[in-house]
């Protein structure tokens, strides 16, 4: 059964969690499992990157893609997991997950679920460098959708680099910051089709893949692949592409 563990210890000085983006995504915890609440966009974008990750950290792992629990033996750390949307499949995939968001609202919305589901994922409201702290490390470390939102980029992704075993792999999907995606991701989501709330994103966070590559190379990390990420609005659908100028995700090495 899932479990929520609260840390005990205290937040290190230093953090990366912006308090302002914790509050925001804390307002709308309550639609996480809703397909077609504010999180919708997630729901419909979570096909797209589980199979990423699949066919991704299969070949790296020597495991076999198809088989129905490929990543027995292996762990993986979900960083701002919100309600779990990606921890669950993950679980079902056969990694030991590890579920982490500041948000305790969406902590618990996680967990409950998981729990209701049958599946035992480790969640916790805490950040990453209180990971860090605890000397935890992991197989897989998953960034999706969190970069953007970011106190200090710099210093998150310091952290998140201690925390991926040597010989692991790290996936971020974020967005790039070109006018494009202040056309599409900012003005045309939230502000036109009203796709996501009014506030969801500031596009002056958005990280350039060229800036992302820099600072995990600082870190030690390897840059294995970069992959581009488009939504058609027509059908409603995402898909990979060539295309990096609005939604991409980058795969790196430790």
């Amino acid at each position: 059964m899932a479990e929520t563990v609260t840390a005990t210890h205290q937040v290190p000085q230093h953090t990366s969690i912006d308090a302002g983006e914790v509050a925001k995504f804390t307002a709308m915890a309550a639609e996480w499992w809703d397909p077609t609440g504010k999180f919708a966009p997630l729901h419909k974008f979570n096909p797209v990157r589980l199979k990423f990750i699949r066919e991704t950290a299969a070949p790296h792992f020597k495991r076999e893609a198809k088989s129905l629990r490929p990543f027995e033996g292996l762990t993986l750390l979900d960083i701002g997991c919100g309600g779990g949307l990606l921890s669950e499949p993950t679980a079902r995939l056969g990694f030991a997950v590890t579920g982490v968001d500041p948000s305790d609202k969406s902590v618990k919305i996680a967990s409950t679920h998981a729990s209701e589901a049958g599946l035992d994922i480790d969640y916790r409201q805490a950040s990453a460098e209180a990971l860090v702290q605890d000397g935890l490390t992991f197989d897989v470390v998953l960034n999706m959708e969190v970069v953007e939102h970011v106190a200090d980029l710099r210093a998150y992704l310091e952290a998140c680099a201690k925390l991926l075993k040597p010989g692991g792999l790290t996936v971020i999907a974020t967005l790039n910051k070109t006018l494009k995606s202040l056309a599409l991701a900012k003005i045309g989501a939230e502000f036109v089709l009203r796709w996501l709330p009014i506030g969801t994103h500031d596009w002056n966070k958005f990280v350039e893949p060229e800036r992302l590559h820099a600072l995990l190379e600082e870190n030690g990390l390897t840059i294995l692949k970069t992959q581009g990420v488009t939504f058609d609005p027509l059908s409603w659908d995402w898909r990979l592409s060539n295309d990096t100028d609005v939604n991409y995700m980058v795969v790196a090495e430790k």
